[in-house]
């Protein structure tokens, strides 16, 4: 099932989200709902804090980056198979010079901006059979790992940016916020004060 994608501004986006376990309900369901909504809306990532649920769980299928982002051909045919579920993930390492890329976000609509992240990264966390995994990820993949991990922890990938940068997406966030963009994908606003 295709859910609404909370957008901008939700109280949702800025909570550090719960851990998750075996008992949670339905959870093959919302693993496979949370594919579809991310698969219709074009992108390569999705947190539960995207759909409304405040629960430590993301999705990755980065298989549209292996043709036009890779910098190699073994990146390449990594990314075009890299497709996990990752539940209560930890980030145990990040190193590496810090590398620019352009990010967007799908709670944010039409805004990208470039961030700096670490090229590599760690990561421990269970899959969807709940078995423990820990696992070294390079470049793009490290990057999309960091950036649906932000949303757990109730950081935007415009939380990252300059100041003066946040200041010329104001306007463009207050309208997100505020209900005033129409992404091609469903979409739930937070509940405007009157």
């Amino acid at each position: 099932m295709i859910l609404p994608i909370v957008a901008y501004g939700d109280p949702v986006l800025r909570e550090v989200a719960e851990p998750l376990d075996a008992s949670y309900p339905h959870l093959k369901e919302l693993i496979q709902n949370m594919f579809d909504t991310m698969y219709n809306a074009y992108g390569v990532g999705l947190a539960a804090p995207q759909i409304g649920i405040s629960k430590r769980l993301f999705v990755i299928d980065a298989a549209p980056f292996a043709d036009d982002e890779a910098k190699s051909p073994e990146e390449r045919k990594f990314l075009s198979t890299f497709k996990r579920v990752f539940i209560n993930p930890q980030i145990i390492e990040e190193t590496g010079e810090l590398w620019e890329f352009n990010e967007g976000c799908l709670s944010i609509p039409d805004v990208r901006e470039n961030v700096w992240r670490h090229p590599d990264i760690t990561v421990t966390f269970q899959d969807e059979n709940f078995v423990l995994q820990t696992e070294r990820f390079t470049g793009l993949a490290a990057r999309v790992i960091q950036h649906e991990y932000d949303h757990i922890e109730g950081i935007l990938f415009t939380d990252r940016v300059t100041g003066l940068r946040k200041q010329l997406i104001k306007n463009k966030l207050e309208n997100i916020r505020t209900g005033k963009t129409r992404p091609e994908y469903r979409m739930r606003y937070a509940k405007l004060k009157k």
